[in-house]
């Protein structure tokens, strides 16, 4: 009888050090543009954390004293199953919640890329680019970069042109200065339309300097210290994703032309390191980003 009540309450015990590794990586994982950041969220989670470990205590206590009978032993290890299933069912809740939102969100945006004959796809077509990079990246320049936030923020780069006018983003001719000066303000007004999401924050300059340039010659002049690694990650995906792209003025390009003017423009418009690791990537793997609407 001891050691079945031994084994009950070491399994609890083992159960429990898996739930408080799984919601540690949980609240790590949860730091991206879905979620609120606010600073109660935060203390609630550190009181969760701190109870399961009281609950690991407990078990440990129990075992080495071994003053726990049958009943007891049998309400520890059903109590680390109870928690490990509210866990999963909270994971699962989340995960389709954030899955759910991003469907929205890219449904909203064919909405912007429909505007233009010229983009439609084009920010799926980005977000996929930038997601494929981001797996050949090391681990020391992941770090800091949410995926989620980073999915987000290459599937919105281009949200701002739903401020600019029609008659410039469909014009048939080349625009003139004054239309320019318009259509450079995309990336501005798209910062202007997500900034009242608190949690869309840390995401706004990698949208707002998509346009930025390494030689502080970009649509802001941003000096280069100011574009971190994500911004600078959605550039290199919007420049491949606009050379090899059919536009109505050209005709598309190919994976071999977009590395020509990727050796050109490197350390100039694009992050030479980047453009090192993003030739890694094999080419199979760049024409499966390409969106069923965009034209190759």
């Amino acid at each position: 009888m001891q050691v079945l009540i031994l084994l009950m309450i070491s399994s609890g015990a083992l159960l429990m050090v898996v739930n408080i590794a799984r919601f540690i990586k949980f609240i790590r994982g949860s730091r991206d543009v879905l979620s609120s950041g606010v600073r109660t969220d935060q203390i609630w989670e550190g009181i969760s954390l701190i109870l399961l470990i009281f609950f690991l205590v407990g078990y440990i206590t129990v075992a080495l004293t071994k003053s726990a009978d049958l009943m007891l032993a049998g309400i520890l290890f059903g109590g680390s199953i109870f928690v490990a299933i509210i866990l999963t069912l909270i994971f699962r809740l989340v995960t389709t919640v954030k899955e759910n939102c991003l469907n929205i969100a890219e449904t909203l945006i064919s909405v912007v890329d429909a505007r233009d004959p010229n983009l439609r796809g084009h920010s799926q077509y980005v977000q996929n680019v930038t997601m494929l990079l981001y797996q050949y990246l090391p681990a020391h320049m992941r770090v800091g970069i949410n995926p989620l936030s980073l999915k987000f923020a290459a599937l919105m780069h281009d949200i701002g042109k739903l401020g600019i006018p029609e008659e410039i983003l469909n014009k048939p001719a080349p625009l003139t200065d004054d239309e320019w000066k318009i259509m450079r303000n995309h990336p501005r007004i798209g910062t202007q339309i997500l900034e009242p999401l608190n949690s869309f924050r840390e995401i706004l300059p990698w949208i707002e300097y998509h346009h930025e340039r390494l030689d502080g010659n970009g649509y802001y002049k941003i000096p280069p210290e100011e574009l971190n690694t994500a911004t600078r990650m959605i550039a290199l995906a919007d420049t491949y994703c606009a050379i090899t792209m059919r536009r109505s003025y050209k005709n598309p390009r190919t994976y071999e032309d977009a590395v020509s003017v990727f050796k050109k423009v490197s350390g100039t418009q694009l992050d030479p390191v980047l453009i090192d690791i993003f030739l890694t990537i094999p080419k199979e793997a760049l024409r499966a980003c390409v969106p069923a609407s965009v034209e190759v």
